[in-house]
């Protein structure tokens, strides 16, 4: 059984879910590299638009493999590559903020990070819900030590919010594999905040004139804000309930505040990383992926996500219940 959800590549699509989002989104991806290629080959858009395009569409054929094919082969793969992903966004955040300078405090959060992705790979809830007080606390303590005064408040409170996102916020979507069922669950949270995205893009530029916050997110429009939440709630719905058929989560409303859950947070995560932007008065976190910025401006949706849909879904089902807990360590 550990071996089959670690490794079980073979089991990749026992889910019809899991083969249905698969094809929807490399069949998205092959659609709109076609419908870029003729846009250029008639002229119907001009540059700088159709570079951007071509980069951002390029971008996502190299983003999908590297999405699609850790959840595929298996929950030892799901895990390793959040936790690489929650490295690389921390990265990124400790060189915008000025916190990589601080040494002994970015260690500190670096190892939190890593304890995270070790409790989910071992299914350690208890030490997994542990972690962040103690990380907090040792981040707090660690910090005195210095004997430092000047700075200490916002070399902890950086630390302390660069491990709450990307150790125990993110890390709560690594814990999802100790599930059984994990592939279509994490691939309705990764589907559901990008898609999000793009229907919030499209309604706004389409019908979008009142701003959202304008100081934070000057593109951001009302419109788009709603468009987002009224097309994604009842696809979320709709999936939810081909995930989750006859399980105590399996009811109209519930599926439907699922979707609103997603909508709702994964907009917010887009908002907090913009609201972190103009404070340090940058406009990327990165240039890593061509047309997107950095890693984090990219995955920054499903950081309020992962852990929001993760405790709602497992108030009513919980998560790898049926699976041997504390496989590494130990009972």
């Amino acid at each position: 059984m550990i071996r089959d959800r670690l490794f079980g590549w073979r089991h990749a699509f026992d889910h019809p879910v899991t083969v249905g989002i698969t094809i929807g989104i490399l069949g998205i991806l092959v659609l709109a590299l076609a419908v870029i290629a003729l846009l250029s080959a008639t002229r119907r858009v001009k540059e700088p638009l159709r570079s951007e395009l071509w980069k951002r569409t390029l971008s996502w054929a190299v983003l999908v493999p590297c999405i699609l094919g850790p959840v595929l082969l298996g929950a030892a793969w799901t895990i390793a590559a959040v936790a690489l992903l929650g490295l690389a966004c921390y990265r990124e955040y400790a060189r915008a903020t000025g916190l990589f300078r601080e040494k002994t405090v970015s260690l500190m959060v670096v190892l939190g990070i890593l304890c995270v992705f070790f409790a989910a790979m071992d299914h350690w809830y208890g030490f997994f819900v542990a972690l962040f007080p103690l990380a907090v606390g040792l981040i707090a303590a660690g910090s005195i030590l210095l004997d430092q005064p000047r700075g200490y408040l916002q070399r902890v409170g950086l630390g302390v919010l660069g491990f709450m996102l990307f150790g125990s916020a993110l890390g709560h979507l690594a814990y999802m594999a100790n599930d059984g069922n994990y592939r279509p669950i994490v691939l309705l949270v990764l589907a559901g905040v990008q898609m999000n995205d793009v229907f919030a893009f499209i309604s706004g530029k389409t019908l979008g004139r009142r701003k959202l916050l304008p100081n934070t997110s000057p593109g951001k429009t009302l419109a788009g804000h709603l468009g987002g939440i009224a097309l994604t709630t009842p696809l979320v719905a709709w999936v939810g309930h081909l995930v989750f058929r006859e399980t105590a989560l399996d009811r109209p409303l519930l599926l439907v505040l699922l979707g609103l859950i997603v909508s709702v947070t994964g907009q917010l995560g887009d908002l907090m990383l913009s609201s972190i932007k103009r404070d340090l008065g940058i406009k990327d976190m990165g240039a890593t992926i061509p047309g997107h910025g950095g890693v984090l401006d990219r995955f920054n949706s499903v950081l309020l996500a992962a852990p929001a849909v993760f405790h709602f879904v497992g108030y009513f089902v919980g998560f790898g219940l049926d699976q041997p807990a504390r496989i590494i360590t130990g009972p």
